[in-house]
């Protein structure tokens, strides 16, 4: 069993930006991928960014050029750096941990507790 706790959530201003941190522990050796989901009121929860073990990036396209995520193996942490935010960032952000290529597919796996991020003026 893997453990995730985030951090870094909060208010920013449109155009400001944040950086989500999340640390994991327990069974970590064996993770395929770790990434950040969101899910917004009202809205199904969805990718935001994952990163494989190998390296390997994949973003959302609404999040693409202005997110970046990034993988510390050596500290198990994985970070969500949030550039150029909009409103419609507004969601609460969940950190994931796929044991294996098939919960990745399927977003199964270990989550967080969330993190409350929102854009607004």
């Amino acid at each position: 069993q893997v453990q995730l706790v985030e951090s870094g959530g909060g208010l920013v201003q449109p155009g400001g930006s944040l950086r989500l941190s999340c640390a994991a522990s327990g069974s970590i050796f064996s993770i395929y991928a770790m990434g950040w989901y969101r899910q917004a009121p009202g809205k199904q929860r969805e990718l935001v960014a994952a990163i494989t073990s190998g390296g390997t990036t994949n973003y959302a396209r609404s999040v693409k050029g202005r997110f970046t995520i990034s993988r510390d193996s050596a500290k198990n942490t994985v970070d969500l750096q949030m550039n150029s935010l909009k409103p419609e960032d507004t969601a609460v952000y969940y950190c994931n941990a796929a044991r294996t290529y098939r919960d990745y597919v399927a977003a199964a796996g270990s989550w967080g507790q969330g993190t409350q991020v929102t854009v607004s003026s």
